[in-house]
C-alpha cells in the first residue's frame, strides 16, 4: 500500500510539474501525454491535484495541458469509440477493470479491449474515423468512474 501511495505520489508530482512549466502557454497533447499528463484534460483536475501534491512546479505543468472547464471546453468532446488497453498478465492487479471488462463492456459497443504486453490500463479514445485523438490512464479508477467517463465521453454510449 505505501509502494502505491508513493507511485500516486510521483505521478502527481509529475503532472504538477508539467503544469507548472506550462501555465501560461498551451502544449500539444502528444507533449502532453510525454509529461504524463494524460488523464487530466480540465483545469479543475490540476486545481484538485495541487490540494493533495503541493509541488508548485507540477501544479504549473498541469496548467499548461489542461482546458478551462466550460461549455466550450473538453467536457463537450465526444468520441467515435475507445480501446482499452491492459496487460493481461497485470489484469490481476486491476480488479475493477476486470469487473468492468467482464460485466459492463457490452452496454458499449464501441469499445474493445485490447491486449498488449506490459500496458497499464488505458482508454484509447478514437476519432470518427477511428484514429487515436487522446489516451487516457484508468489505473486506479473505479468501475463507476469507467462507466461515468464512457457516458459522458462516447458519441454512441448506449447505457
Amino acid at each position: 500500500m505505501n509502494r502505491k501511495m508513493e507511485n500516486m505520489a510521483i505521478y502527481a508530482t509529475l503532472i504538477l510539474t508539467m503544469a507548472a512549466v506550462c501555465h501560461g502557454q498551451q502544449l500539444s497533447s502528444k507533449d502532453c501525454e510525454n509529461l504524463g499528463f494524460t488523464g487530466l484534460s480540465l483545469c479543475s483536475d490540476c486545481k484538485t491535484l495541487s490540494e493533495y501534491v503541493k509541488d508548485q512546479e507540477l501544479a504549473s505543468d498541469c496548467l499548461k495541458c489542461c482546458v478551462e472547464d466550460s461549455d466550450d471546453s473538453m467536457s463537450k468532446i465526444t468520441y467515435a469509440g475507445a480501446l482499452l488497453e491492459v496487460c493481461m498478465r497485470k489484469l490481476v492487479f486491476y480488479p475493477e477493470v476486470v469487473g468492468f471488462i467482464e460485466e459492463e463492456n457490452d452496454k458499449f459497443p464501441s469499445v474493445k479491449v485490447q491486449y498488449s504486453f506490459n500496458s497499464p490500463p488505458k482508454m484509447i479514445m478514437l476519432d470518427d474515423n477511428g484514429e487515436h485523438a487522446e489516451t487516457i490512464r484508468i489505473d486506479n479508477w473505479k468501475r463507476e468512474h469507467i462507466l461515468q467517463f464512457l457516458r459522458g465521453k462516447l458519441k454512441s454510449a448506449s447505457s
